[in-house]
């Protein structure tokens, strides 16, 4: 049965108590208006007294049923993620790009301009939809940024997200490091799968049964894609300035244990996020 609502308000009170009735998060109801009339939060908020328009009234209803039945991410029912004030395209080949990683882009921009580094070499590994690459790319003029990922579909979508905001990126696919082990860079920078497949069961099926595993889950406890890089940064014949992982909250000591064993030369910090947990480790030639 169809719900009964003329105005944006009175669909906005439906959805949000339908979610809620479901066990989801009610602030999903706005996050699909803004997409569906194109409108903005304050906007919203502003003008919640006009007319829903009749020919977004099935859309709507539909996309907050199928959240609501299946907990399908936002993202790939509107097909836009945001990031650093960007929107991204995303999809089920992609992982949906996360506040947090924004601060590790924040990190490696500080290192750059602290370091005053002139048209640095960045590569991003496991790039995904291109998100930290492109930003880095647009808040660093002048860098020479590569993006690498296994997935073929991925790195479509990364191109076409550099296509969109006009950055200059070059996309490889491979294994992390393994395209372009011969070439040198000043900065490496990766937010890798991370997750043990022990931790799959306590996951909420937003993000299992959506984002794509490749993009999450790492065997050795989540700890394989970090030790595959790191060794793979063995083999370069000139080593990196700076490299920025993203990690899991309990990863900071297992992910310095593999610098101390695998680059011993360079000096790590592991770094927390806006929540107060580990997030980030950087590690730097001393």
């Amino acid at each position: 049965m169809q719900p009964t609502f003329t105005s944006i308000r009175e669909a906005r009170r439906w959805a949000s108590l339908f979610l809620q009735q479901h066990q989801r998060e009610p602030r999903v109801a706005d996050l699909l208006l803004e997409h569906f009339l194109n409108w903005t939060p304050s906007q919203l908020l502003a003008f919640d007294n006009e007319p829903m328009p009749e020919e977004m009234k099935r859309d709507f209803v539909q996309s907050v049923r199928q959240h609501a039945a299946t907990g399908v991410p936002v993202q790939h029912l509107t097909g836009v993620g945001h990031f650093y004030g960007r929107e991204f395209q995303v999809n089920e080949n992609v992982l949906i790009p996360r506040p947090e990683t924004e601060e590790l882009v924040l990190g490696v921009m500080e290192y750059v301009r602290g370091k005053n580094l002139n048209a640095p070499k960045i590569v991003d590994l496991g790039t995904g939809s291109g998100v930290i690459a492109i930003t880095l790319a647009a808040e660093l003029p002048g860098s020479d940024v590569r993006g690498v990922d296994l997935s073929e579909e991925a790195l479509r979508i990364a191109q076409k997200n550099a296509t969109q905001h006009g950055a200059d990126v070059q996309f490889y696919q491979g294994d992390f490091l393994e395209p372009l082990v011969e070439e040198s860079f000043d900065v490496i920078v990766s937010n890798p799968p991370y997750i043990a497949y022990s931790e799959k069961e306590q996951m909420a099926d937003t993000v299992v049964d959506f984002d794509p595993g490749l993009a999450l889950f790492a065997e050795e406890e989540g700890l394989a894609a970090y030790k595959t890089i790191l060794t793979q940064v063995t083999h370069m014949k000139q080593k990196p300035k700076c490299i920025a992982f993203e990690i899991g909250q309990e990863q900071g000591e297992s992910v310095t244990a593999l610098f101390d064993a695998l680059l011993p030369e360079l000096f790590t910090e592991v770094r927390q996020d806006i929540n107060g947990k580990d997030r980030m480790v950087f590690a730097f030639s001393r």
